[in-house]
């Protein structure tokens, strides 16, 4: 193993146990550190004080000749993912007083304004009742269980839209969260975002009675808001349900849950739980909120992020178009 490979391997320790960084993160890291020891060793590459600007630079050049399992050349942020996890990397190095290329030579690539996708009123309502219009097929099976259990998901998936659209949560936010965090005599809760930073959420009147109904409705153990509940645990002779502990869905299931009733809503469109907060954003800035309240109920670490959303709350520039453009013209006729 190389100096460069060690000094990695350091570098992900320290992140995990010094600074506490997110399993994801600490992933996201190694993936991207371990292309670059690749590239690294091709290049005779094996102590910290080789890399240099102008090596970055080479470094750089053939990432930007890369190309996907589509051909296609990377995109610009996967591009400054890159850079991003070697100056962490070189930030290590110059806490421990490890001679190398100083972090700050490090520059990331501009990226294209972001958009955003938002669902239009209609949309909105017609995901939100979606799982209570739902006709389901077990609802005609004599299985009072299963009869049950059907109810039980509609539930399920009527709160988890409603709380997702109420609080702007993250799909692994809502995934984690507990049912002791939430209280709804005080309609709020706190959770935990990005970078272990806690926030305090807000729950509207029908994400409320949709929770309330859900849990109430709920007969098992598990100390998880929103969980699978196994149709083949439940009907188990083995297993009660009383003392089942059910496991929590992950996001990954969640996306596929809010995906399948986008189209049982008839929106053509791709529908995430990122879209809901989105939409969740966007509807508290067309309403009036000033964003400064809306990064901080989004939880966002700079107002750069929330400004995303400005471009489409932009309604009363439409009216100034349309009260004042071209006046001077009709005067004139």
């Amino acid at each position: 193993m190389t100096t460069l490979e060690n000094l990695v391997k350091r570098f992900l320790e320290y992140c995990s146990v010094e600074k506490n960084r997110r399993l994801q993160t600490i992933r996201t890291y190694e993936y991207y550190l371990h292309r670059f020891l690749l590239w690294a060793a091709k290049h005779n590459l094996q102590e910290p004080k080789q890399i240099s600007a102008a090596l970055v630079h080479e470094y750089r050049v053939w990432l930007k000749q890369l190309r996907n399992r589509f051909g296609e050349e990377l995109k610009v942020n996967t591009l400054n993912y890159h850079m991003i996890a070697l100056r962490a990397f070189l930030k290590y190095l110059a806490r421990e007083d490890i001679k190398s290329l100083t972090p700050e030579k490090i520059e990331l690539g501009k990226m294209e304004e972001r958009h955003v996708s938002v669902l239009e009123d209609r949309e909105l309502a017609r995901l939100l009742a979606a799982p209570s219009n739902r006709e389901d097929p077990k609802s005609e099976i004599r299985n009072p269980k299963l009869r049950a259990h059907a109810t039980l998901i509609r539930l399920r998936d009527k709160a988890m839209l409603e709380t997702l659209f109420s609080t702007g949560l993250r799909v692994a936010e809502l995934a984690n969260l507990n049912r002791d965090q939430i209280n709804l005599k005080r309609d709020e809760f706190s959770v935990r975002g990005k970078g272990g930073k806690i926030r305090v959420v807000f729950l509207s009147s029908s994400a409320k009675q949709a929770l309330q109904c859900y849990l109430d409705t709920r007969t098992d153990p598990s100390p998880f808001v929103f969980v699978r509940h196994d149709p083949a645990a439940e009907q188990s002779q083995i297993s009660n349900l009383k003392s089942q502990i059910e496991q929590p869905l992950t996001p990954r299931s969640i996306e596929r849950i809010v995906s399948r009733y986008a189209r049982i809503a008839g929106i053509t469109k791709r529908i995430t739980p990122h879209t809901l907060r989105h939409s969740f954003g966007t509807d508290l800035l067309r309403g009036g909120a000033d964003i400064r309240a809306v990064q901080t109920l989004l939880g966002h670490a700079s107002i750069t992020t929330t400004q995303i959303y400005t471009h489409v709350t932009d309604q009363h520039l439409k009216e100034v178009h349309q009260a004042f453009h071209g006046k001077r013209r009709e005067d004139k006729r």
